[in-house]
């Protein structure tokens, strides 16, 4: 080859010399990503591109413009729901239970409607999201269109990232090849499908709250909450006060919540792992106070997300309501 490959202008502007080097734009970062999307790069090109992303540390404007080109490649286009939170679930590998999935369904109950989405990993030792909403008859859905109507007749649907986007879903997949997670891992978080206008985030590594809020703000979402979410979901710890990076009506804030509990040692990755712990817990036989809590805790999150007027102890205490409100019996 005489020319250079036409992906070799991103891998140049991220991997010159150390005073040579600079972030990508919007656009740039978009073209780069659409052309990794559409199989027009060659795979020592992607592994350089990833891997001196990584190094260099992404930008928000950066993740945003990945996230345009990932919805330019949605399998359907022009499908539109409404749908009041998105509520993406990519940490894959939570080594605890998933105590959210209880949160969402509180919320459900309230009228809002939720589309959860995210990848799946079903390694040994790992809690995996699927099979809990199983568990609870949360639909599973197969495509766009398929959540679109599903979420027309009820108000919790589950979409798996390779049911329209599997071409994102593939460059998830390279983490074994790489050794380390990629801005893969980032972005995919940022997908909302059918632009909800609020958005709940629960990240691993507290550094990429900024950067999420970053990338929302330049993705125009209007309402969002990022913040530490236990095994790197949108799950609060009770235990920790909470710093969350958010988005009201378009305005970033940082809000600081107070830790629900005195409790300081709690040992999550000692849970049983079965999905019918969760069904345990809801039916109220089992008692156990710190994920109890955090599942009432991560309900007010999205109480107050949705309704600002509320404080922290007002969003809290209704979520409370809420939870020992519900119907023990209502999953058999």
């Amino acid at each position: 080859m005489t020319q250079d490959h036409p992906f070799a202008q991103y891998v140049r502007i991220l991997g010159k010399g150390p005073k040579m080097w600079r972030d990508m734009t919007f656009d740039e970062a978009r073209a780069a990503m659409n052309m990794v999307l559409s199989n027009e790069v060659e795979p020592l090109q992607l592994g350089a591109f990833l891997l001196l992303l990584r190094r260099k540390g992404e930008t928000g404007k950066e993740l945003a413009g990945m996230v345009a080109a990932a919805r330019d490649h949605f399998l359907e286009k022009d499908i539109t729901a409404k749908v009041d939170f998105d509520w993406p679930s990519y940490a894959d590998r939570h080594r605890q239970q998933p105590w959210f999935i209880l949160s969402a369904i509180l919320l459900a109950d309230q009228g809002y409607k939720i589309l959860m989405h995210g990848i799946e990993g079903y390694a040994e030792g790992y809690a995996p999201t699927r099979p809990a909403l199983e568990i609870f008859g949360v639909p599973q859905t197969g495509s766009l269109s398929d959540a679109e109507t599903v979420l027309g007749n009820c108000n919790l649907a589950y979409l798996g990232l390779e049911n329209f986007c599997p071409s994102v879903q593939s460059l998830f997949e390279l983490r074994p090849y790489l050794g380390v997670r990629t801005a893969v891992n980032t972005f995919g978080r940022d997908l909302n499908p059918f632009a909800a206008p609020y958005q709940l985030q629960g990240v691993f590594h507290p550094p990429y709250q900024e950067l999420h809020l970053e990338t929302i703000k330049a993705l125009a979402q209007p309402n969002g909450y990022i913040f530490k979410g236990g095994g790197g979901e949108v799950q609060r710890n009770p235990m920790k006060p909470a710093l969350v990076d958010a988005l009201v009506e378009g305005v970033a804030e940082v809000q600081e919540w107070p830790a629900m509990t005195d409790q300081s040692v709690y040992k999550w990755r000692e849970e049983e792992l079965s999905p019918i712990v969760l069904l345990q817990m809801w039916q109220g036989k089992l008692d156990l106070p710190v994920p109890e809590l955090a599942i009432i805790g991560t309900l007010a999150f999205a109480l107050k997300l949705a309704d600002p007027s509320l404080d922290f102890a007002r969003a809290e205490d209704r979520s409370r309501e809420i939870w020992h409100s519900r119907d023990k019996k209502r999953f058999g």
